[in-house]
């Protein structure tokens, strides 16, 4: 008999049962556009639709998701709202920038993300884990001090960029990146009711005017790390670091990138690349206090294989209980919880029981992983936290383009193997020496900006586990 109990039921917006009025839907697109979603989003294979106008396909069905991300691809380009809302952040980085300006970029950093070259970042991985956390050791610190997970996991997936990318060598004096971080997102990474109304980008957005002075103080530390590793390469090339930094700075040339397509490049990494495992593993941390089965599989696990004097490179594979706990999270709060597309020309689909879908030219094409990972059609039970779906003989039955929390296609994301390992680094340095629960300020309510992130933060208390030896 299995005397588990049920497994944990996060927090998310219910299917709404009833449309919105066109008022309520730029209210909601304003305020969190996770709370959108009626019951077709998540439970039929796609739905041709109408917003302000402008039609949008919703795609569920994960062959047609293949073939809108990698059978057809050429015929789908970024959607109009998507580039009015990342553009200005962004500009040319690698998630906005289109046609030959994002072939040269992929191409620039597809080097330092090989899975072979990533699999080096795990030593600095490790070290950075194990000085972030002495933050929640005794002494000073009350044993089970409450502090803002979504924060400190900002802080610390930052902390692994910096060291792992830039050496260590990113300009930044503020001491509150996290914060930084949050303001532009709120500011900056959401939509604004002139972008439902397609308006040129030149025109202005209200929502996004308090952002300005925190993105240009983004692209001033990014053009001050620029100039700085700038002038160690001219003074003595060998004396700079072999990074991701050097290896863009060196792409400059007719046939490369431009500074400014660099710049674009270091502010994506910089203010996007890490903020999405940022969010999965505060979640992660969440759902697992409230899950006891899982956090004792997980410690378990973590405490057996840290005895062993594993490389940290090794753990992502010796781990499978920790990675499931990671991509459970992925799944149901996943940090970019849409893609969207609009088609270039007409197109059609046809399922295998001949059903046909109609893809006109123009239509916005909007694949979102937030209504994908929680369909009722390809999931079981799919409110709630089970990492044993993930478990290594599980994985078989989830479909390739059923879980997209990396994309999919030519844009899949370029760091997916980086984070992977970083996030189940991260964890087992954090589990294996403390316990995260829930409180009684614990109250997340998941929002759509920029990502999926807990409005408010995520207040936990932090308690040592036990006194043991570095990893």
């Amino acid at each position: 008999m299995d005397m588990r109990p049920d497994p944990f039921v996060p927090p998310a917006p219910l299917p709404r049962t009833v449309p919105p009025s066109r008022l309520e839907i730029i209210r909601i697109i304003l305020r969190n556009p996770l709370e959108l979603w009626g019951e077709p989003s998540y439970t039929l294979p796609w739905i041709k639709t109408s917003f302000f106008g402008q039609h949008t396909l919703i795609v569920n069905d994960p062959g047609l998701i293949k073939h809108v991300l990698v059978d057809n691809a050429t015929n789908y380009r970024m959607s109009d709202i998507r580039q009015l809302v990342l553009r200005p952040i962004l500009r040319d980085g690698l998630l906005t920038a289109e046609g030959q300006v994002w072939k040269r970029s992929r191409k620039a950093v597809a080097p330092v993300f090989t899975p072979r070259h990533a699999k080096g970042f795990a030593g600095q991985m490790l070290r950075q884990s194990e000085e972030y956390v002495r933050k929640y050791e005794g002494g000073a610190v009350p044993a089970g001090q409450i502090f803002d997970i979504a924060a400190d996991m900002t802080d610390l997936t930052f902390a692994i960029l910096a060291e792992t990318l830039f050496s260590g060598e990113i300009v930044s004096s503020s001491g509150h990146f996290a914060d930084d971080v949050n303001e532009l997102l709120h500011r900056m990474g959401r939509v604004d009711p002139m972008d439902l109304l397609r308006a040129p980008s030149w025109v202005p957005r209200l929502t996004r005017i308090g952002g300005q002075k925190v993105l240009e103080k983004f692209r001033a530390i990014v053009r001050d790390t620029m100039d700085m590793r700038l002038a160690k390469m001219r003074a003595d090339r060998a004396t700079a670091p072999d990074d991701f930094l050097t290896l863009l700075l060196e792409q400059t040339g007719p046939d490369g990138l431009t500074k400014e397509e660099i710049e674009d490049n270091i502010l994506t990494f910089i203010g996007a690349g890490h903020e999405t495992t940022a969010r999965a593993l505060a979640w992660t941390l969440y759902c697992v206090a409230n899950s006891p089965h899982i956090r004792e599989a997980m410690e378990a696990e973590i405490d057996s294989i840290l005895a062993t004097d594993a490389e940290p490179v090794e753990w992502l594979d010796l781990m499978p209980v920790t990675r499931a706990a990671f991509e459970e999270a992925l799944r149901l709060y996943p940090p970019a919880p849409s893609i969207n597309r609009a088609a270039i020309a007409d197109d059609v689909w046809t399922n295998a029981k001949g059903e046909k879908v109609e893809i006109p030219a123009d239509i916005t094409v909007l694949i979102m992983p937030w209504t994908l990972h929680r369909h009722e059609l390809y999931w079981d039970r799919p409110r709630a936290y089970m990492p044993e779906r993930f478990f290594p003989e599980n994985r078989g039955s989830i479909g390739r383009f059923q879980f997209l929390p990396f994309g999919a296609g030519p844009r899949v994301c370029i760091g997916a193997t980086f984070a992977l390992q970083e996030a189940v680094i991260a964890l087992a340095v954090m589990m294996h020496r403390f316990r995260f629960d829930q409180t009684e300020a614990t109250n997340p309510w998941p929002v759509q900006k920029l990502t999926t992130q807990p409005q408010n933060g995520l207040p936990m208390g932090v308690t040592p586990r036990k006194i043991s030896r570095a990893a």
